[in-house]
């Protein structure tokens, strides 16, 4: 039996497959300010990371501009972008094997949490979970260290060594060794297997059902 006690996994790209409702928020948004995005790969990026951070990234926008362009973008995903997204297939298994298991099962996400809650609600994976933590959407705790650390300390986890997150971006690998945790990476989310494999995660799969090997 695997060592883990508590197992994190992120939302977007690691549960669910969320790209399409929030790169047409971001495209909705640009268009704000006149941009036209079409560079499939560039839009891609935004799908994971806090969405301020991505914006001053990659088009510049002041930090005043980037918190304005996240609100231009939550006026299309809380209505229409929310609901266009789909849960990664046989997610659902792998959660209820490693709650037979007796795993404590968390979120860790830097979507806001309210959009977290209904999002795993629409797929009814929400019972699985043992604490759901994602962002605010006052930018008081947006990156994904902040987010663990909400996570951990609310839930008061103190041995990292019982610790397992798991994720499809270099930043849920880097939250990871922030915090002295065993990293799982999945390549079948929006992080490029290049970039993840950079950071050196202790496990690697290429499918949800690959989870379970890592739990034996």
């Amino acid at each position: 039996m695997s060592k883990f006690k508590y197992i994190l996994f992120d939302l977007d790209g690691t549960l669910i497959d969320s790209g399409a409702g929030i790169i047409k928020g971001v495209k909705y948004a640009l268009r704000k300010y006149g941009i036209e995005e079409e560079n499939e790969a560039q839009l891609r990026t935004f799908v994971g990371p806090p969405l301020n951070q991505q914006f001053a990234k990659c088009y510049g926008f002041s930090a005043e501009k980037s918190m304005e362009a996240v609100k231009f973008f939550r006026e299309y995903y809380e209505t229409k972008g929310i609901l266009e997204n789909e849960m990664y297939a046989g997610i659902d298994k792998v959660l209820q094997k490693l709650k037979e298991q007796g795993k404590f099962l968390m979120v860790a996400t830097s979507k806001p949490e309210k959009f977290a809650h209904n999002i795993l609600a629409q797929h009814d994976l929400e019972k699985y979970f043992d604490f759901i933590g994602g962002s605010l959407t006052d930018g008081s705790r947006v990156t994904k260290i902040q987010v663990l650390d909400y996570v951990l300390k609310t839930n008061r986890i103190k041995n990292p060594q019982e610790v397992l997150m798991i994720g499809d971006t270099k930043f849920d690998m880097l939250g990871a060794k922030h915090f002295n945790l065993a990293s799982l990476a999945v390549t079948y989310g929006y992080g490029t297997e290049e970039e993840l494999l950079e950071i050196k995660p202790d496990f690697v799969v290429n499918s949800p059902k690959e989870i379970l090997h890592i739990m034996k």
